[in-house]
């Protein structure tokens, strides 16, 4: 229906206590809220307060209650195990409730801290929903964390219980947990009572008398627990940003808000309804796992799927393929960088023809940006709707997107589309002053930010303030680069300290990334700024080639660099484009781009715990010691 978009949206922004309200109906409520938006201590703003709700509850039992007790809730495929699961929401009902007895026997009650530490397993979601069937608030640690990352994040939430496995699988390597565990607790000032330890067939864990517990035993031995009400403002899950290192910065979620946004989301944003089959390729350990392998697919009476694998090596770049074919699914989630590596293993698209995708209907890709020439490849290779939409831990959910349960909008190469509902998004210079459309600023929101959205920092009122609100009263500041044109579509153009000074000159390097990955040669592509005594910064680029491209890599760069100058002009002065093996990246799929930007300018760096291999590291350092980088004072 054509203006329906807008008219929702202009009726989120406007009247957004009528909106949520209405929203909210779809959550069954022990206390149905009254007051929907607290704003009386800015910027804390609270939604639904006087409400009182269960989240588990509304994702697993009131879909037993109502009849769907045989229907799929949870399907588990592992190509790096060869293992297959199916939990019907009967199944998974006696699975959680039984969970959350054996936490219970422990003394985990409201408001008690789980630290969940476990790879990709059906045990994990089963954890978080336990959790949030007694209100305790868990805190999920992403499996195979070093144990300093681990410790820090124990230290900070102060867990009764933490809850882990033997071992993670990364391809074909056996990545054991129990010992990174022990030296986490070991390092922490802060000991768990207990943990629950599940024994995978993989590896064997060495179990600590009196302090770990095993899963199955713990579980066949407990009772049922019921859903406890907890009040829509207590917090559901914290969620430690990637990379965080010292002070560790928690984001809270809390439960009724969450619950009612992500329900929404379902239908309104990626059109998907109850019965559908919704996979999310990500981990339980990041927000897009948080939100759209367990909650939200769930909330919705939706058939999820957890993947422990890859988009390749396991075994191919046909493995997305043969998932949506296998389970009927319906729309695919994933990050940007999964659908480059498809696209550099098999460039032509060949391993689809394997597979029956008739009902597959949408892609939707976020994580990070999604540059244009990915966006045709997938297009074209598909030919359905490729939707690009943009979101941060922090919102739990889409802030732009293009909402295609509303309306479904133009698309644009390179934009993530519109603001969704909810969000009123505003782009503004250094002074906090709106710029005109096509004017490239800070992408900043308007507050109150929507339901479903950060409340706080763990235990840190200030730190959320100095991070989120003091830049800009009034507004969430994203850390976000980006504009608006005049059609009102959102463009973002990378962070803000991606943004680089080049002879006073301020320059996008989203913007020179755009450019490059149009090379029919180029795979992906990263372009940052390294420290240059004579303009400030310089850009820099490195580049994957494709698959089965023979060419001379100095006639490529040279290729590029006139692409630059072409499209951009000789004010970028880009001059060097680095041919590598492989960009390093988070095990999320997010290029390192500051570590990269520390080892060209000769800076001393630290390799994340996040990182997918570590060997990209000494290959980009190499690299750039031979183009006269990374030399240190």
């Amino acid at each position: 229906m054509a203006g329906e978009y807008k008219r929702i949206y202009d009726e989120s922004i406007n009247n957004p206590e009528a909106f949520w309200k209405r929203a909210a109906e779809e959550i069954d409520w022990y206390k149905e809220p009254t007051k929907i938006l607290d704003a009386s201590n800015k910027p804390f703003y609270r939604w639904f307060v006087d409400g009182e709700m269960n989240t588990c509850y509304n994702a697993v039992d009131r879909h037993v209650e109502t009849g769907r007790a045989d229907q799929l809730a949870l399907i588990y495929d592992s190509p790096v195990t060869g293992k297959k699961e199916t939990y019907t929401y009967g199944e998974l009902l006696s699975s959680v409730s039984k969970f959350a007895g054996a936490l219970s026997s422990l003394g985990v009650k409201k408001g008690d801290r789980v630290v969940i530490y476990m790879p990709m397993i059906p045990q994990a979601a089963i954890a978080m929903l336990a959790c949030a069937r007694l209100g305790a608030i868990h805190s999920v640690v992403f499996g195979g964390f070093a144990a300093h990352e681990l410790a820090v994040r124990i230290d900070d939430a102060k867990p009764k219980v933490i809850v882990s496995a033997s071992c993670g699988i990364e391809v074909k390597k056996v990545i054991k947990y129990k010992p990174l565990l022990d030296k986490a607790i070991e390092l922490s000032s802060n000991k768990p009572e207990k943990t629950i330890i599940f024994q995978r067939d993989e590896a064997e864990a060495e179990m600590l008398e009196g302090r770990d517990l095993d899963w199955n035993e713990i579980t066949g031995k407990s009772q049922p627990a019921e859903c406890v009400p907890v009040k829509s403002t207590d917090p559901l899950y914290i969620l430690y940003t990637s990379g965080t290192t010292g002070m560790p910065k928690g984001v809270v979620r809390d439960n009724g808000g969450h619950a009612v946004a992500l329900k929404w989301s379902m239908k309104n944003v990626y059109d998907v309804n109850p019965g559908d089959v919704y996979w999310a390729a990500s981990d339980v350990g990041w927000v897009v796992g948080h939100s759209y392998i367990v909650y939200a697919p769930l909330l919705q009476g939706c058939t999820t799927i957890l993947y422990e694998g890859k988009p390749v090596r396991t075994p191919d770049a046909g493995a997305f393929w043969r998932v949506i074919s296998e389970y009927g699914v319906k729309a695919l989630f994933t990050a940007p960088t999964a659908f480059r590596a498809i696209k550099k293993e098999d460039p032509e698209g060949k391993l689809l023809g394997d597979y029956d995708l008739s009902g597959f209907e949408y892609l939707y890709l976020a994580g990070e940006r999604l540059d244009p020439d990915t966006y045709e490849w997938a297009t074209d290779l598909l030919k359905i709707p490729v939707i690009d939409h943009w979101w941060q831990t922090e919102t739990g959910w889409a802030i732009v997107a293009n909402c295609m349960g509303i309306e479904r909008q133009e698309v644009k190469a390179g934009s993530p589309t519109k603001p969704a509902p909810g969000y009123q998004v505003e782009i503004l210079d250094n002074q906090g002053q709106n710029l005109p459309a096509g004017e490239e600023g800070i992408v900043t929101i308007k507050l109150p930010l929507p339901p479903g959205t950060l409340t706080t920092i763990w235990r840190n009122d200030k730190k959320f303030e100095e991070s989120y609100t003091d830049m800009f009263k009034g507004y969430y500041f994203t850390g976000d680069g980006g504009y608006i044109d005049e059609d009102g579509y959102v463009y973002i153009m990378g962070r803000v300290d991606d943004v680089i000074n080049v002879a006073g000159h301020r320059l996008s390097t989203g913007g020179m990334e755009e450019v490059i990955a149009t090379h029919p040669d180029v795979a992906e592509c990263a372009v940052l700024g390294v420290a240059d005594s004579f303009k400030g910064q310089l850009p820099v680029g490195f580049v994957v080639l494709k698959d089965g491209v023979n060419r001379d890599n100095d006639e490529i760069a040279s290729e590029l660099v006139g692409m630059i100058r072409n499209e951009i002009g000789a004010v970028a002065s880009f001059k060097k484009a680095i041919v590598v093996e492989r960009l390093p990246k988070t095990r999320s799929g997010k290029i390192l781009r500051g570590t990269i930007r520390n080892i060209a300018d000769g800076k001393d760096y630290k390799i994340p715990s996040t990182i997918d291999d570590p060997d990209t590291l000494k290959e980009i350092e190499e690299h750039l010691k031979s183009e006269g980088y990374a030399k240190r004072d």
